[in-house]
């Protein structure tokens, strides 16, 4: 069984950092993700990073967020730069094993004041 546990959520005014980190014991993932959901939206995708550290971003967080990996630790993490208000939501990571199993977190409030 695949254990999913974020951390690193808070309240922080806008134009501030936050970094988000995601533990994921019990296997080894392939890829990795996070996602975001606000109040009254659907879960989106925000940033996912490969076996291989390749990356993908969201249009609304590109050249913001950095999304990176520590495999020797089963560790993702997400640098949140330039917060915004509207970046406010719960952060979810989710991590797909290489038998295709994908398994989510329980999410950590982020919270970006004006």
């Amino acid at each position: 069984q695949v254990r999913v546990v974020e951390s690193g959520g808070g309240l922080v005014q806008a134009g501030g950092s936050l970094r988000l980190s995601c533990a994921a014991s019990g296997s080894i993932f392939r890829i990795a993700g996070w996602y975001r959901q606000a109040p009254g939206k659907q879960r989106e995708l925000v940033a996912a990073i490969t076996s291989d550290s390749s990356t993908n971003y969201a249009d609304s967080v590109k050249g913001r967020f950095t999304i990176s990996r520590d495999n020797a630790k089963n560790m993702v993490y997400l640098q949140m730069n330039s917060l915004k208000p509207e970046d406010t939501a719960v952060y979810y990571c989710n991590v797909v094993t290489g038998w295709g199993v994908d398994y989510w977190g329980q999410g950590t409030q982020v919270t970006v004041s004006s």
